[in-house]
């Protein structure tokens, strides 16, 4: 990883036994309020960077796959249970890599909120914008 002139994030599960390297930056960075992404991360709202699915290697792999959710699959390391990725089949050719494990996350703050709607009432981040449902249309309108 150290002699990859090209490396712009670098990241690891809790454990360490998964690893990965991207070569750009997130296309965006998104919390995200649906149930389900709670459920899959534990905390009261996920948040991920959207990647361009070639632009990120992982080391030895991308981990184990759950897939609960039709055209929705996650992954996370089955040693530890970090959640690692989500991939959906409604934005193809994008990994979504959980801010959480990326060694830059200082440098990642959310630029939005998809599935506000789904937010826990109690939850108050103020300063960004805030889409009802999903990122979609901020998402495949982002440059690659």
């Amino acid at each position: 990883m150290a002699d990859n002139t090209n490396t712009v994030l670098t990241g690891r599960c809790y454990c360490g036994a998964i690893t990965f390297t991207a070569t750009q930056k997130p296309q965006v960075v998104a919390y995200c309020h649906c149930e389900s992404c709670r459920r899959a991360t534990g905390g009261v709202a996920a948040a991920f960077a959207a990647m361009d699915e070639e632009a990120v290697v992982f080391k030895p792999n991308e981990g184990r796959i759950v897939s609960l959710t039709p055209e929705v699959s996650r992954k996370f390391c089955a040693d530890c249970g970090s959640s690692l990725t989500g991939r959906y089949a409604y934005l193809p050719g994008q990994v979504y890599l959980s801010v959480g494990v990326i060694d830059q996350a200082a440098d990642l703050a959310p630029q939005i909120h998809a599935h506000d709607a789904e937010r826990l009432p109690w939850l108050h981040i103020d300063d960004l914008e805030r889409l009802a449902a999903t990122a979609r249309s901020k998402i495949n309108s982002s440059p690659k």
